[in-house]
């Protein structure tokens, strides 16, 4: 065989959104391009819409009911099981970070491993977060008073622009560790690291709607998710101060959690539980234990 016969022509990669477990097109039929630190095109990633936005809520919200009421133990299962899809693809992440972030093939690595350890580090917190932060309360009177955390809700997640993989992974494995579901928005510059993530939770046994990933302008999907009516929290961990600004107004509509941006020079260091406790609610239970006499309690 000649080797003019043996040439053929490259399968460029067409990245689409995560939404519902689906991986559709923006419905505006808009894609941007993105380019490498060197300004090579590396692919066209889709341009989401205020639609795709709302699509994206809605899919999170319907996933939620069944997240959270998942055992925490599954969810530490299937936490684990993408870190395990990922150490099998983890050339092709390499490969993406290197690309997106203008690293040299030893650095991205190491941001990948990082990434894959975090997502095994909060699946080993799923099932001991609530033991952490709830617990009995001492009252006066012959009552159980016991706290326990619950998820918030669905939670809009501003991905770090300038970690397009580790920083991703930091800020959606604590939301999702503790049962909310999240509408994430990739980074802007560099969201092929994140759309590819799509394909491995969508093998990873999540359920579908648990994650959503959507990409484009950051400022413009960010919007409607603040001012959402069905959205419960919001992490802003990818925009700049004034767009912070404006999103904490439009997100006290209806009493949001906010998470405001905080400087992370090192997002490999240890990440510690705020993330997790950040997005849990508190509910408090008062149960009599009964008649308390002289011999002790009835209950």
């Amino acid at each position: 065989m000649s080797e003019k016969s043996e040439q053929r022509l490259s399968v460029f990669k067409t990245y689409k959104l995560y939404v519902g477990g689906k991986f559709p097109r923006s419905e505006s039929g808009r894609v941007y391009e993105v380019s490498d630190a060197k300004g090579k095109w590396l692919a066209n990633a889709p341009l989401s819409s205020r639609k795709d936005a709302r699509d994206a809520v809605v899919a999170a919200r319907k996933a939620f009911g069944g997240w959270s009421g998942a055992t925490a133990y599954n969810r530490g299962q299937i936490l684990y099981r993408i870190a395990e899809m990922l150490e099998g693809r983890r050339d092709q992440y390499v490969a993406e970070v290197a690309d997106a972030e203008g690293l040299s093939k030893s650095k991205a690595a190491l941001q990948v491993d990082a990434a894959i350890d975090r997502w095994v580090w909060y699946a080993g917190w799923t099932d001991k977060i609530a033991q952490v932060v709830g617990g009995g309360n001492p009252v006066a009177g012959p009552f159980f008073n016991l706290s326990s955390p619950e998820p918030t809700g669905v939670v809009a997640v501003l991905a770090p622009q300038e970690s397009s993989f580790l920083g991703l992974v930091s800020v959606v494995a604590p939301v999702i560790a503790t049962g909310n579901t999240a509408v994430v928005i990739a980074s802007e510059e560099s969201p092929l690291p994140a759309l590819s993530l799509g394909e491995v939770l969508a093998t990873s046994d999540l359920p579908g709607g648990v994650v959503n990933i959507l990409s484009g302008r950051t400022a413009e999907i960010a919007a409607p998710l603040a001012a959402h009516q069905d959205v419960n929290a919001i992490d802003l961990a990818g925009a700049d101060e004034a767009l912070a600004k404006e999103l904490e107004i439009a997100a006290a509509d209806n009493l949001k959690r906010v998470l405001r941006p905080q400087s992370v020079d090192d997002w490999s260091a240890a990440p510690g539980t705020d993330r997790m406790t950040a997005f849990l609610e508190t509910k408090t239970v008062w149960h009599p234990t009964g008649s308390l006499g002289a011999s002790g309690s009835a209950y």
